[in-house]
């Protein structure tokens, strides 16, 4: 995997039109130049954000073969929906639907991009997200949302996704704050029937205001699924994972270049192993972790199961 960076074109909006929604879905497409078969992330933002967000990992899966969706949901501050409106305590269902609403909508998303047309592999598609959008996108994955009674809640697992990255994922809902418990009943999933190869970040400096458990929380994603799974921990690292929301952004508390640049590279590499699982000569992700476990200084950790 070269360290170049290849030309990308990135088009936004793209329109979607999402009837029920209240707003249409709107999505940036961002591809590499050239290629063909390149496979698919679809990305969903923390809370807050918006498809805007998040050029650092976006761009750098674009320059590196892949075709990079991103949506922007109804709780981005680019939409100022208020607290009060009644799609508000439905927002997180939403949210998986505009996932599907994509993965359903790829023929559209690949004609607006000039020069896309007939450049997509539908049959290499992972999910990727940044904390809430980390719970959004692990839904597609095959995670559940617990009732009231604990019981697990619908399966909103897509057969289209064959891997995903899941960056600051919240763990279980047992150790929720009060706040959280009663105002956020969605969080809490299992990960019992989280099937498909995932990358899982945690930060272990992320003290969630949601939580009464300290950092260790963000790895219950890892210990509580089955098999396939990696956990990349990252020394020092707080929410924002060094600022993977976007470059010298006000809410990243924990900037620090080094620590984005190896989740570029990690990231990009488990997801070309991840959907192309016959390619046995790519030893990129191997080696990539390799290197991380030899390195005196080393930014984080990774382990596997």
């Amino acid at each position: 995997m070269s360290d170049s960076h290849p030309a990308i074109v990135s088009v936004k909006p793209v329109i979607l039109p999402a009837p029920g929604r209240g707003e249409d879905l709107q999505v940036r497409v961002s591809a590499p130049v050239t290629g063909g078969d390149l496979p698919v992330v679809v990305f969903s933002h923390g809370f807050g954000w918006s498809m805007d967000g998040y050029a650092p990992p976006a761009d750098h899966w674009a320059a590196h073969g892949f075709v990079v969706v991103q949506p922007t949901h109804l709780d981005s501050r680019t939409l100022g929906i208020p607290h009060e409106d009644p799609r508000f305590p439905e927002i997180w269902r939403i949210r998986i639907e505009d996932l599907k609403r994509v993965l359903d909508e790829l023929a559209v998303l690949e004609a607006s991009v000039p020069g896309l047309a007939g450049r997509l592999d539908r049959h290499r598609i992972a999910v990727a997200g940044h904390s809430w959008g980390a719970q959004t996108a692990s839904t597609l994955l095959g995670a559940r949302v617990l009732d009231p009674d604990g019981a697990p809640g619908e399966d909103l697992s897509d057969p289209r996704v064959k891997a995903g990255v899941l960056l600051a994922l919240t763990g279980l809902g047992d150790d929720l704050t009060p706040f959280a418990a009663e105002q956020l009943p969605f969080m809490r999933p299992s990960f019992t029937t989280m099937t498909p190869p995932a990358l899982i970040v945690a930060g272990d400096h992320d003290q969630s205001q949601l939580s009464t458990r300290g950092p260790d929380w963000f790895t219950d994603p890892y210990t509580y699924s089955p098999g396939n799974k990696t956990l990349l921990t990252l020394y020092g690292a707080e929410h924002s994972l060094g600022g993977i929301p976007g470059y010298e952004v006000a809410g990243t508390t924990d900037e620090n270049p080094a620590r984005v640049a190896l989740l570029q590279h990690l990231t990009t590499a488990f997801l070309h192993s991840a959907l192309y699982p016959e390619d046995t000569g790519n030893t990129d992700w191997q080696t990539a972790g390799a290197a991380l476990e030899q390195d005196p200084d080393p930014l984080g950790k990774l382990q596997s199961k």
